[in-house]
């Protein structure tokens, strides 16, 4: 097996145990509501830590990436992971439980710029798009490890034994993974010092953000629309987010075939089409049936818009790629957090179904704005049409 395509499987498996490591600490939030006694005020003070956490992650590491290459970065980053996983399931209240969430978040943004820098080496180096492969895995491993943390709390295991279990398999992967990682050459000094100032970055991280509003939206209001608007079973309306998923990690299996076919530009239009018209069109018809669809249809449109433009940011400036991704997705990752908090507001204005064409039209802006792609000066990838 050649060194590159090593690298490619090396890749693929931290960005499955990323997923795994969000999944089920995703799954178990509740129990550690419970264990605790936290209201959702204070829980939301919680999760608040880590997302703060994450954004300083992500704004830090992106110089040391190019600095010391991704390669360099991204196993000390998987092992973090796993071992930053652990303290929040033994946190003794509300202000440990926000430290080692801090201190979780930090390792996971530090986490996803590296293995996206080291994405986008494998990338250049198969000359083809496989960027979108690796978000499929990570989506994958979302689920697995959703599944997994509903299946500790199933048998009655207590959260910090299954973060324990988690983090520790995270770690015995990071360790796999660092003998086939793909090897990166460190930026000059130099050219690490350079500060972007390409506005086609900060313009990408907008264009990711509106996506990623998209993103949470789905998590956050896909079943209280179906439930409280819509007037479906309970158990329905958690197919709406259910739906979102599945064509997501539906979509991202399929996206580097279409990416290398049609060419980025053609794919980010497309997908900014369809996920505008299928959300939008879920929500005029105005049943639960078509408001799944119509959510599914927004996770497919949506499914390979990030690593698109995840991609051109590295290809802009190979040398500075970290930095490059670093203000791209964390910019980004803005969206994620404080677009549900927007829906929210305007849904006391207008209504949640008006608020929900938010969605539609940042969908739409992100078809409009599939052309920078090309007028960034970003090189398209081989076989993809001009």
């Amino acid at each position: 097996m050649d060194l590159v395509r090593r690298g490619r499987i090396a890749t693929s498996l931290v960005f499955l145990l990323f997923g795994v490591a969000l999944g089920v600490w995703t799954a178990r939030i509740p129990a550690v509501k419970e264990r605790l006694g936290l209201t959702d005020g204070r829980l939301g003070i919680a999760l608040l830590a880590f997302a703060a956490g994450c954004i300083a992650g992500m704004a830090l590491i992106g110089r040391l990436t190019d600095r010391f290459g991704s390669s360099r970065v991204l196993v000390p980053a998987a092992i973090l992971e796993g071992l930053l996983l652990i303290p929040p399931g033994f946190a003794g209240g509300l202000v440990t439980l926000s430290i080692a969430l801090f201190a979780f978040g930090a390792g996971h943004g530090t986490l996803n710029i590296a293995m996206n820098a080291n994405a986008a080496e494998v990338e250049r180096a198969m000359e083809r798009p496989v960027m979108t492969s690796f978000h499929a895995v990570y989506s994958i491993g979302g689920f697995a490890g959703a599944l997994l943390g509903g299946l500790f709390a199933h048998l009655g295991i207590g959260v910090g034994a299954t973060l324990l279990a988690v983090g520790l398999v995270v770690l015995a992967g990071a360790a796999c993974s660092a003998r086939w990682v793909l090897p990166s050459t460190p930026a000059p000094a130099a050219r690490v010092e350079e500060r972007s100032r390409d506005p086609w970055l900060l313009f990408f991280g907008v264009v990711v953000l509106c996506t990623l509003v998209g993103e949470g939206a789905a998590a956050d209001w896909s079943a209280v629309y179906l439930r409280d608007e819509l007037g479906s079973a309970e158990a329905f309306a958690a197919y709406g987010y259910a739906a979102f998923a599945i064509m997501m990690t539906v979509g991202r299996v399929f996206g580097d075939r279409l990416a290398a076919r049609f060419g980025p530009v053609v794919l980010v239009r497309a997908s900014g089409v369809i996920a505008a018209a299928g959300l939008g069109a879920g929500l005029l018809a105005g049943s639960p049936p078509a408001g799944v669809a119509g959510f599914g249809l927004l996770g497919l449109g949506l499914s390979g818009v990030a690593p698109q433009f995840f991609s051109a940011a590295a290809a802009i400036d190979p040398a500075r790629a970290g930095r490059a991704l670093s203000t791209v997705v964390s910019i980004g990752y803005v969206g994620f957090l404080m677009g549900p908090i927007a829906i929210g507001a305007a849904a006391t204005v207008v209504g949640l179904t008006a608020a929900l064409w938010i969605p539609v039209a940042l969908a739409a802006f992100v078809a409009v704005s599939a052309g920078t792609i090309r007028r960034s000066g970003v090189t398209l990838r081989p076989g993809s049409p001009g």
